[in-house]
């Protein structure tokens, strides 16, 4: 196996650990340690593949355990300077024009949705069965994605939302966590969960008007950008990770 071989499979091993759990298999590697210690280190269904896949390419190129760690170090520094660039485009649904292109909000957040590998977190006033999101979210959460979903009710919005709940949207999708603003939580009497965000790992934002319904994302004139790299991602997941833990979001 060539050198190229075995960083293709290091390159892998980051994208499925992050980067975290990458830097804590780089320290296993480091102490000299084999595959099963490496396999305990850095456990979940996302990663043993990676790991095995990353050990046998290392065995196979006979490149010592210390100089594949040194180099699996160095590609995640690498990967976090690049997360430092910031990349805003903007997203569009309903109508396109000639000679202007533009990125449509569905092909957008299903792309953001399959980009993440530990974490998705996103929120939506009102939400309809759109197929093609399902299967997306369906298909994270057996990848082992971390998802949840934040929605409105129809007693939070006060009459304002009509059918059924928002969060039967999503009651095809197991594993998916589903989270609401209690109203007990709320300071005005009208005030309403209306923000409409996905961000993946913490590192890609989808923010803009459209609600997670296929009229929303598909139909509708809609507008959004797309937030690759800086801390507006972070940002934005570590406020709903604190809304969460302050109880202000609750499980629905």
């Amino acid at each position: 196996m060539s050198r190229k071989e075995f960083e293709a499979a290091a390159e892998a091993a980051a994208e499925a650990l992050g980067s975290s759990r990458t830097k804590d298999l780089a320290g296993v590697l480091s102490r000299g340690r084999g595959l099963d210690h490496a396999l305990d280190a850095v456990p979940g269904p996302d990663s043993r593949d990676a790991v095995v896949a990353l050990y046998a390419a290392t065995e196979r190129a006979r490149i010592p355990y210390t100089e594949a760690a040194a180099y699996i170090r160095g590609f995640v520094a690498g990967w976090a300077r690049r997360r430092d660039e910031v990349d805003v485009r903007t997203v569009w649904s309903g109508p396109a024009t000639p000679g202007v292109p533009v990125r449509a909000t569905a092909r957008v957040l299903i792309e953001v949705v399959r980009e993440a590998r530990t974490e998705l977190l996103a929120m939506t006033y009102s939400a309809r069965p759109y197929a093609p999101l399902a299967r997306a979210l369906s298909d994270a959460v057996d990848r082992g994605v971390e998802v949840h979903v934040v929605v409105e009710t129809r007693r939070g919005a006060s009459g304002l939302l009509s059918g059924p709940e928002p969060a039967a949207a999503f009651s095809a999708v197991r594993g998916v966590r589903l989270w609401h603003w209690d109203p007990a939580e709320r300071e005005f009497t009208h005030a309403r969960q209306h923000a409409k965000l996905a961000v993946a790992d913490r590192r890609l934002l989808l923010l803009g008007s459209a609600n997670l319904t296929e009229s929303g994302v598909r139909r509708n004139l809609e507008a959004g950008v797309l937030v690759r790299g800086g801390t507006a991602p972070q940002r934005a997941a570590d406020h709903i990770r604190e809304l969460q833990r302050r109880h202000i979001l609750v499980p629905v």
